[in-house]
């Protein structure tokens, strides 16, 4: 049985199409970055492309999976995403790093990211803010944070 590619829905196609529909019913533009030279792919676009995150103190990029964030458009909403693996020993709240000056979020946005499991925690709240810090809550002396992992952080900026 051949499938013709209009009768063929991808998952992230439903998405977008899901996503359409509050945004358009807000009627409010989401954008404050000049959308980047790029193609528009299934109703997806880099508005800012992967750019490197600078560690603060103490905080190790994996240099196989280095600290970045860009912003994408989908559906008309942008998000911030990060990607990258660190070290780290924090044991209380602490700045991981910085975003880059292309990325400035309206308000504070956050999101949960693995961390190493330690006592049956693995999870651990990350969040950026309006001075463009990225911040980790949750560490404590009795159970430290000895990686986290950026990768599934993706947060709506507006």
């Amino acid at each position: 049985m051949t499938t013709s590619p209009s009768a063929s829905t991808s998952r992230r196609s439903l998405l977008a199409a899901a996503l359409a529909a509050p945004v358009a019913a807000v009627a409010v533009p989401l954008a404050t970055a000049t959308p980047a030279a790029a193609e528009v792919v299934d109703g997806c676009q880099t508005v800012v492309d992967w750019t490197t995150i600078t560690p603060a103190a103490g905080i190790t990029p994996d240099a196989a999976a280095p600290l970045q964030a860009r912003v994408i458009r989908l559906a008309g909403t942008e998000f911030l995403q990060l990607r990258g693996t660190l070290t780290c020993n924090l044991t209380a709240d602490a700045t991981l790093g910085t975003l880059p000056a292309t990325i400035v979020p309206p308000k504070l946005t956050r999101g949960v990211v693995p961390r190493n499991n330690s006592q049956g925690i693995n999870a651990i709240r990350v969040e950026a803010n309006t001075a463009r810090a990225l911040k980790v809550y949750g560490p404590q002396t009795s159970n430290p944070v000895t990686w986290i992992q950026l990768d599934s952080f993706s947060s709506v900026l507006r």
